[in-house]
């Protein structure tokens, strides 16, 4: 079986891919702020123009050149049936991440998603039901996408909306934001999804990677802050 990233997306792929990003979805994404409780308290991020910036550079280095890439090679494995390659890619992006909670947000979210991809009957692989723990979100994320017949630019901008909306509703209450601020920011960080996911298309796999060290110190910080919003 063949893919085409850029094929048409049908209506039932629509709906599903709709059910994917989701953020009713129940995978725990709303859990975590990736390191953006930190940066409130320290005031890195203290208003509207600091969170757009804090979020617009995650999308420039963490999206498009780690996470996306690497849906663009574990949709091509699932394609092709290849499970010792879509591990690979699994392994690839858990080994990119820069902090204990950085690689938990991911696993735990893919450890939510295993479970519920079993009661919507989606093939998985075996590796999901022997790795405990070591599952990524983002990896496991092309099973449905490529059973369901999600194109890959469908697909990563689901994805990457998802993403966007988690950190823009952390933001909300973090910074805080008032709601009609929220939907500014979710209207203008949106219209940088279609050059995050062009970029990635163009990111061989030698190139995979990136770091963002105030990103990986928040995070790791975070662990120990005095009171917290969200899950360490």
């Amino acid at each position: 079986m063949t893919t085409d990233h850029h094929a048409a997306l049908t209506t039932p792929g629509l709906l599903r891919l709709l059910q994917l990003s989701s953020v009713s979805l129940p995978v725990g994404g709303y859990a975590f702020s990736q390191g953006l409780e930190y940066a409130v308290e320290k005031g890195w991020v203290s208003n509207m123009v600091k969170t757009r910036d804090w979020i617009a550079l995650q999308l420039h280095e963490t999206q498009a050149l780690i996470d996306l890439p690497v849906l663009k090679g574990a949709m091509q494995a699932v394609t092709a049936a290849d499970e010792k390659s879509w591990q690979g890619w699994n392994d690839l992006i858990l080994a990119s991440r820069e902090t204990r909670e950085l690689r938990l947000t991911d696993t735990a979210m893919g450890e939510a998603l295993v479970r519920l991809l079993k009661q919507l009957d989606v093939t998985l692989p075996r590796y999901a039901s022997e790795a405990e723990g070591d599952i990524s979100f983002v990896a496991l994320y092309a099973y449905p996408a490529v059973q369901w017949q999600i194109p890959f630019t469908a697909a990563a901008t689901g994805l990457t909306f998802a993403w966007l909306e988690n950190q823009i509703a952390a933001a909300t209450k973090l910074v805080p934001l008032g709601q009609t601020q929220a939907q500014q920011l979710l209207s203008d960080l949106q219209t940088l999804i279609p050059a995050t996911i062009r970029t990635a298309e163009d990111v061989d796999e030698a190139e995979i990677g990136g770091s963002l060290p105030a990103l990986a110190i928040a995070s790791a910080q975070h662990e120990t802050q005095y009171t917290r919003l969200f899950r360490s």
